[in-house]
């Protein structure tokens, strides 16, 4: 089996970060955030990814072939014009070929259970699976309607009136049924392939119960790395294993003075925190130096950039 990693998006919602840094590369507790994807998919048996990519695309290419990821097998889609979620897809329909195959989300941070996903979806005999995650803020990420064990429904754009608290964790299996639906420019996944298969066969879910997180935007970029690094360090064993790395909070590339306090902070490669430094829930991205004396709080730093989070959406957990 193949696997499908969208990783074409512009990162917006990440600038200034994106501005200089592709989103797929953007650091989660000094491991880069599509290294989360690439382990999992190697975890499950699967080899062969296909990265659709435009923003940063030399970058992303060149950081990934100079990556030791064995047992790998990595190619690319190049987008010039970038065609969305629908159209990078429906680009690769014949790289795919005609088997089924697993469709990823670079920005996430996630344990999903491929395997058992791939279990699940083969039981359900339908063209297509998506991962599905309970949360008490789907009505403001994007609630998906269902009934019967099946999805019908993204936001009630269907008219169904079909509410839940299940979003859509950015994970799916999708027989090639679904090129029929889909176009080959600008078009997005949701009101192409997934609709046409709802009305086509049908498109089943798995729901997933443990770790999920979207670091899509400046907030949840800053609550992964800060509040919820205790859980992502869970993934360290298995990913030492599968990739050869693991999260980590302190760079051992990073220069620290003996007398900087650091609490609660990430801190990356060939960064240098100068003397009688002050840094507490931040993130410092590579390459950053702080000069003596500075104060940091709730920041998140890259070497042009400082983007303090004022009011943490997400309560600092000891």
């Amino acid at each position: 089996m193949k696997a499908f990693v969208l990783a074409a998006g512009l990162g917006t919602r990440l600038r200034p970060l994106t501005d200089h840094i592709p989103k797929p590369l953007i650091p989660i507790l000094n491991i880069p955030s599509l290294f989360y994807t690439l382990c999992l998919l190697k975890q499950a048996g699967i080899r062969e990814i296909i990265c659709n990519i435009h923003s940063h695309a030399d970058a992303i290419k060149k950081f990934i072939n100079a990556s030791d990821l064995p047992g790998l097998d990595i190619s690319f889609s190049e987008e010039p014009v970038i065609l969305g979620t629908g159209g990078g897809l429906k680009k690769c329909e014949n790289l795919l070929g005609s088997d089924e195959f697993l469709l990823v989300n670079s920005d996430i941070v996630t344990d999903i259970n491929f395997t058992a996903l791939l279990q699940h979806h083969k039981k359900s005999g339908l063209p297509g699976t998506l991962t599905l995650y309970e949360t008490p803020d789907a009505s403001s990420i994007g609630f998906i309607g269902v009934e019967n064990g099946l999805i019908k429904d993204f936001k009630n754009q269907r008219h169904t009136g079909l509410v839940s608290s299940f979003i859509y964790t950015g994970t799916a299996v999708l027989s090639p049924d679904i090129f029929r639906f889909m176009k080959a420019e600008f078009s997005g996944i949701v009101d192409t392939g997934f609709t046409g298969l709802i009305d086509n066969g049908g498109l089943s879910y798995y729901q997933h119960k443990g770790l999920w997180m979207d670091i899509g935007t400046m907030q949840s970029y800053w609550h992964a790395n800060i509040n919820a690094a205790s859980a992502i360090n869970n993934l360290a064993t298995t990913m030492t294993h599968t990739i050869g790395m693991h999260p980590h909070a302190i760079s051992p590339e990073a220069f620290i003075s003996s007398n900087a306090e650091i609490s609660g902070s990430v801190i990356g490669k060939g960064c240098r925190i100068g003397e009688h430094c002050t840094i507490r829930n931040s993130v410092l991205l590579p390459g950053v130096e702080v000069k003596a004396g500075r104060t940091l709080v709730n920041a998140i730093v890259d070497p042009y950039s400082t983007t303090v989070i004022e009011e943490p959406k997400y309560e600092k957990k000891n």
